[in-house]
């Protein structure tokens, strides 16, 4: 393929986008969780769902007319990538210069990323650094931790907003994450989807929480998983995620998976049935030749041993995946 930057076919229309590149974004839903679940939230909430400025969604068409990948951005967050064929890096690092478009930081897969990045600093003189590696887990079969934490999961209300919120900025702030979302608006969203579960102690008190998106093409994705400093090292992470897992198996048929993750969540994953599918990571861009340079985020890399192939069959509409991204005491998980 070659550099020509119309190769790459951009839109502010979520509607669009989704109607074009769906079925190829569709073909792997637990690979492509994340932009599945962007679009949707998009497309429900309208262009601000992420923030004041407006989104855009791209999509690379090959000479036969197939999508062959996509990628978004709602800023200010970070570059969204699919994988991408030979060449397509460049070709659209050659467009987004073009467009005069600003690439604070980029995720994906680890070999999507990487060359993006590197096709970004050719052409904007920028430089850009790994900023975090994740590792996208499917969840097999659910297991709860044994022994089990005392206490019970329960879906939180609208009473347990505040502190959901709190423990959101405390999440970011752990996990080094810059640009987020407002916690209370977060919180909000979160709550009206159904969306958070607790784990409590016996007398009541909450000390862990875990969240999962709504579903979207079969997949559910465990998002957030958090335990206060003070209380972590008992077990309360790994049970908050096997409540929502299962809050979210119970939800429907589906097939589970687990998505991006921090060291901490390692064994939370393990405890829970899940198994490696794929590394992504994120690298982040400093300032070079306008537009900036991006930084680059690829999925899971904190996770030992070799990145795993992507899951070669294609599940049922109806089936549900479940997958988590981990972090030391901080987890994101993705349950699709």
């Amino acid at each position: 393929m070659d550099t020509d930057a119309y190769s790459w076919h951009f839109t502010q229309d979520v509607e669009e986008f989704l109607d074009r590149a769906g079925g190829f974004l569709w073909s792997e839903p637990a690979l492509h969780t994340v932009q599945l679940t962007v679009g949707e939230m998009v497309r429900t909430n309208g262009i601000t769902a992420y923030g004041e400025d407006v989104p855009y969604f791209g999509r690379l068409v090959g000479s036969d007319g197939t999508v062959r990948a996509t990628v978004m951005r709602t800023p200010p967050f970070q570059l969204q990538l699919t994988t991408l064929p030979h060449g397509a890096a460049d070709a659209l690092a050659v467009r987004l210069v073009k467009d005069g478009r600003a690439i604070p930081s980029v995720f994906g897969p680890s070999e999507a990323a990487a060359e993006f990045a590197a096709a970004w600093e050719r052409r904007t003189k920028a430089t850009a650094r790994l900023a975090m590696s994740q590792r996208l887990y499917r969840l097999g079969t659910l297991t709860p931790p044994e022994p089990a934490s005392p206490g019970r999961a329960r879906a939180a209300v609208t009473d347990d907003r505040q502190l959901i919120a709190q423990w959101y900025n405390e999440f970011c702030t752990d996990i080094g994450e810059e640009t987020r979302p407002d916690p209370e608006s977060w919180a909000e969203s979160r709550l009206a989807q159904g969306g958070v579960v607790l784990w409590e102690t016996p007398d009541g008190t909450p000390v862990s929480m875990a969240s999962a998106s709504p579903e979207v093409a079969g997949q559910v994705r465990v998002t957030t998983v958090y335990t206060p400093a003070p209380l972590r090292g008992r077990g309360y992470a790994g049970s908050a995620t096997a409540g929502a897992s299962r809050t979210a198996l119970d939800s429907g048929p589906r097939r589970s998976c687990s998505s991006p993750t921090w060291p901490t969540l390692r064994a939370t994953a393990s405890t829970n049935g899940s198994a490696t599918s794929r590394w992504l990571t994120s690298r982040r861009m400093s300032s070079g030749t306008p537009p900036r340079r991006a930084d680059i985020s690829s999925g899971p890399q904190q996770v030992a041993g070799p990145p795993c192939a992507r899951p070669g069959v294609r599940q049922p509409r109806a089936s549900r995946a479940i997958t988590a991204c981990l972090a030391s005491d901080a987890c994101r998980l993705n349950v699709g």
